[in-house]
């Protein structure tokens, strides 16, 4: 497989790379490196190359200008020189483009192999990648990264902004995939586009590479701040983000300011790009330092801010873990954040944060579980979630504990086995249609039972894929569409024939490459939902507390449960106030609350009815509360070995199969029994 990755703003070069060097040179380009580096790690991955502008601008360093320059043998960057050599911002490549890709287009005719797939970054990239499969057949992947027609609903941004905006909508329809970072892209902003099919939408989650500890330099980040600050020894308050409006740095300055808490016992510390003085950059760039600099003075914040021209990545090390050991926090006060790599580079120190509630911050902390989420709108809001990190000590161990503990989990390697597993896909020119009337269908549950041990998914998404023409392969989840085709991405399991998600509310029917909701089944358990209703009736409810808005759906309310007797409480709140609904308590701390005839169970009966299978053709496989009812209703039910204990009465049920191995290999081992038992019976039933 060789891959191209093509990204055309921004200064681009081999690590360390000068963030903040030009307000283009943000967290993309560490994305962009990132992912092509695990990429090219890959076994079957022969060559990754990331292209992008040739510019000879002595002021930004003469990296730039080199066409070639090497990171490992699979590994390069290409620079294409269009003819113009100033380096261009943002606003100013729209007029470069086609000059760049008619020589891109003379690139790739030289080459000896083409690349299987273009990954695109940027709007402008799609736009060149589209001209490229027109040209030579390469299909193109496209990311977003940040995507105006949010900003657009803000009023702000003007013409510029609206055309940046026709130009996303033009990607999104064009691209043959859509890999985005955060739910809150892939479920809600991307979806805001017309163009937009969820069939082709994939969030996979980027990576943050452990720094070793040779490239933490301590002396140096305490050199780098001491100048500025009055009582070095205090609290850090950390804050890394370019200088533009939309990252909310002012409004940071505000919220320590407007505390006396904060001011008496911390030092704020804010890495805003790189700079010689206040006049450097752009417009927007100097609004926002002159806006830090007067918010420093107007409440005489000196000895206190430390506010510094340059840094190096060694010195961004050293102060993420300056601010662990001063029992500090990070924050991102962003007013909306596509994702937030600096929230994961923060949990790889240990480090707890605070972070914006408007984008990819509510994924990384609800995963990770080391901060707090605030409205970046109040600066009061922010000052108190600062104050409550910082000043409670067992709360600000737990965050720095599930950092240490959670943050490896945010791979690159992972994201690189998603996305190649994607690019095959891409490259598949035969694209296998469900099963009209197949022998059997397995329907399991996703986490923990189909994930958990590698070798066992290996072994199952292999099987499946021998016996796709007698087999039909579906989940059901808890997990919306997006996150359900995440996991099983990462995981190399096969695309679904169907996917039943969040908790047995919604249906999607796979239809070549895309996914369609089945209308059906939403109209079924419509009628008898009143979800205003249930959520007042539980608003009073000790130890019952509401999950992030993107764990809320249509037919799902979803709430962080202290235990079962909360759970009780909810049912007896429903029927009190006679709201018929079906509550589904899982996980210890999980409850979902939904209409009275949805579920895993009447999903799995639906999808039944629409194969035309009966229910003894059907394998059933889970490991939690949340899949009860459907293994109870199904003749062919599965526990894998490492169930919760809340399925033990179900594992005890006369047609359930406990497999003796647990996840995917317990999944396999209990289909296989399924399916020898029910030949047997077809045999014995033909003797009769």
């Amino acid at each position: 497989m060789r891959i191209m990755s093509l990204a055309l703003g921004g200064c681009l070069k081999a690590p360390p790379v000068a963030y903040g060097l030009t307000e283009d040179t943000g967290g993309h380009i560490a994305y962009v490196l990132g992912a092509a580096r695990a990429l090219s790690e890959l076994d079957g991955v022969e060559a990754v190359e990331v292209v992008t502008r040739l510019f000879e601008e002595p002021a930004l360093g003469p990296e730039y200008a080199r066409a070639v320059e090497d990171l490992s043998p699979t590994l390069r960057i290409v620079r294409i020189d269009s003819g113009n050599r100033a380096y261009l911002a943002k606003e100013a490549l729209a007029q470069d483009r086609p000059a760049f890709t008619a020589e891109l287009c003379r690139y790739l005719e030289r080459q000896p192999q083409l690349p299987d797939v273009i990954h695109a970054h940027f709007a402008d990239a799609a736009e060149v990648a589209q001209a490229v499969r027109e040209r030579f057949g390469i299909p193109f992947v496209y990311t977003a990264h940040s995507l105006g027609r949010d900003k657009l609903k803000t009023g702000l941004g003007g013409d510029l902004l609206a055309a940046r905006v026709l130009e996303e909508e033009r990607a999104i329809g064009a691209a043959d995939a859509i890999v985005a970072s955060s739910r809150d892209e892939c479920e809600r902003q991307l979806p805001d586009y017309r163009s937009a099919a969820p069939g082709r939408i994939f969030r996979l989650r980027p990576g943050v590479d452990a720094v070793p500890s040779t490239e933490v330099d301590r002396d140096a980040a305490k050199a780098l701040i001491a100048p500025f600050l009055r009582d070095p020894c205090r609290r850090m308050v950390l804050a890394i983000a370019r200088p533009v409006h939309k990252k909310n740095l002012v409004a940071l300055v505000e919220a320590f300011a407007s505390s006396p808490s904060l001011r008496a016992r911390a030092n704020l510390v804010i890495l805003a790009g790189l700079r010689e003085g206040l006049a450097d950059g752009g417009e927007e760039q100097r609004a926002v330092l002159h806006g830090i600099v007067d918010a420093i003075d107007r409440h005489d914040l000196h000895g206190q801010v430390a506010f510094p021209r340059r840094h190096t990545q060694a010195e961004v090390a050293g102060l993420y873990d300056l601010a662990r050991e001063s029992g500090g926090v990070f924050v991102n006060p962003a007013l909306n954040e596509p994702y937030g790599l600096t929230l994961v580079e923060a949990a790889m120190h240990g480090l707890p944060v605070v972070a914006t509630n408007c984008g990819g911050p509510q994924d990384i902390v609800g995963e990770i579980e080391h901060g707090l989420l605030v409205d970046p709108r109040s600066p009061a809001a922010i000052a108190r979630a600062i104050e409550d990190v910082i000043a409670t000590p067992a709360r600000w161990r737990a965050f720095s504990a599930n950092a240490r503990r959670n943050a490896p989990a945010m791979s690159w390697d992972a994201y690189a086995a998603g996305f190649a597993t994607l690019t095959k896909r891409l490259t598949d020119r035969t694209v296998a249609l469900r099963l009209a009337t197949p022998a059997r269908l397995l329907l399991s549950d996703i986490d923990n039972t189909l994930t958990g041990c590698p070798d066992g998914a290996l072994r199952l998404a292999t099987y499946l894929r021998r016996h796709a023409a007698t087999t039909a392969f579906g989940v059901a989840t808890g997990r919306s569409l997006t996150e359900a085709r995440r996991l099983l991405l990462e995981w190399s399991l096969p695309e679904p024939d169907v996917i039943v998600s969040s908790v047995g509310t919604e249906i999607y029917w796979r239809d070549g490459r895309d996914y369609r909701r089945d209308e059906d089944f939403r109209q079924a358990i419509e009628n008898a939902w009143r979800p205003e209703a249930a959520g007042a009736a539980l608003a009073a409810i000790p130890g019952l507390a509401p999950q992030a808005d993107i764990d809320q759906r249509p037919f799902k309310l979803s709430y962080f449960a202290d235990g079962p007797d909360v759970a009780a409480a909810v049912e007896r709140a429903l029927e009190r106030n006679g709201i018929e609904a079906r509550v589904v308590y899982s996980h210890g701390r999980l409850l979902d609350v939904l209409p009275p005839n949805a579920g895993k169970g009447a999903a799995m009966r639906h999808v039944t009815r629409v194969l035309g299978l009966p229910c003894e053709r059907v394998i059933a496989a889970g490991d939690s509360g949340n899949d009860a009812d459907m293994l109870a209703a199904c003749p062919g039910a599965v526990v894998v070995a490492n169930h919760d204990p809340d399925l033990a009465r179900i594992a005890e049920l006369q047609h359930v199969y406990r497999a003796s191995r647990a996840h995917a290999a317990g999944v396999l081992e209990g289909l296989l029994w399924h399916a020898r038992r029910g030949s047997a019976k077809r045999v014995l039933d033909a003797a009769a």
